[in-house]
């Protein structure tokens, strides 16, 4: 069954965001906000969305700024703005989370993020834990450390050289295409996505999948990661916020899965207490398009019945 809505929300940074709504089945739990990764958008969680309806929750997932039919002057597709990017992303979460508050209202929200969208939420997460109920940060890497300082420093020549609002042409190279080529025997450049070959074609078929982001966009990007990737701004969220970090192990987006368990250890030192850390044996990027997506889905509805006991 498709989403159940589809409409424009005007959020306080200028942007309309492209949302869609899956209203839950039987009598509703809790609110899923999804936030969804690079390079794709938010119709491509409709088959997620229908079982966690299934399942008793309402599933909110809105295209981020220059991704699928979100529209903002200062973001075409593969650029979240002319400057602030980072921040406009954030607070166009939070109005969808205002949103959800006014429609929703005494239903908790479990905020969920893949790979970039993992970033976007952890980054939300950072600022506006009081305001969620638990949180799923998926398929991601906050450990790049020096690497992601040395993008930053490719980045910044690019910027010199071509300017903020073309492609990058050398990201791609370093990621997508590297991730790729990493793939023993890939038949495509995104096998590194699923071994599911019909998911796989599904995604490079889709014109608003797959395209190079702007010089611009990759340094958000990078520069959301990095912030994930410093303790002293995990001051203000509670320790006892309910946390699931997931990941595949022949991902290698997530440096195969060594992202996963470098943000685990760090965040159980940091003393949260009630943090389930699960790596998926011979899963690649995509959780959820994954040939074992139906175990996945099962595992994250019944750590979702986990935290709202």
């Amino acid at each position: 069954m498709p989403f159940n809505q589809q409409r424009m929300v005007r959020s306080p940074t200028g942007a309309d965001l492209n949302l869609l709504v899956r209203n839950a089945e039987v009598r509703p739990r809790a609110v899923i906000q999804i936030n969804h990764g690079l390079a794709e958008h938010a119709a491509r969680y409709a088959r997620f969305a229908d079982f966690l309806s299934a399942h008793g929750f309402h599933v909110y997932v809105h295209d981020h700024r220059g991704h699928g039919a979100t529209k903002a002057s200062d973001a075409p597709l593969g650029k979240f703005a002319d400057r602030d990017g980072p921040a406009k992303v954030i607070a166009d979460v939070d109005a969808i989370h205002d949103l959800i508050a006014g429609e929703c209202p005494g239903l908790p929200v479990i905020l969920f993020g893949h790979s970039m969208g993992a970033s976007v939420a952890l980054n939300y997460l950072l600022g506006h834990s009081p305001r969620v109920h638990a949180a799923a940060i998926w398929n991601c890497d906050f450990s790049q450390g020096m690497l992601g300082q040395v993008a930053l420093g490719i980045l910044a020549w690019e910027r010199m050289r071509l300017g903020s609002d073309v492609p990058s042409r050398l990201l791609p190279k370093l990621t997508f295409q590297a991730w790729g080529k990493a793939v023993p025997n890939h038949r495509t450049l995104f096998d590194w996505l699923s071994r599911d070959e019909a998911e796989v074609a599904k995604y490079i078929a889709d014109p608003l999948c797959g395209w190079d982001a702007s010089v611009s966009m990759w340094r958000d990007v990078v520069s959301m990661a990095l912030n994930g990737g410093k303790d002293a701004g995990f001051a203000g969220v509670r320790r006892d916020l309910p946390v699931a970090i997931v990941g595949g192990d022949k991902d290698p987006a997530s440096n195969y899965c060594k992202g996963i368990t470098h943000l685990t250890n760090r965040m159980r030192k940091m003393g949260f207490s009630n943090l389930v850390s699960k790596v998926y044996a011979d899963t690649r990027h995509e959780s959820l398009n994954e040939l074992n997506r139906d175990i996945i889905m099962n595992d994250f509805v019944a750590w979702a019945d986990g935290v709202l006991k």
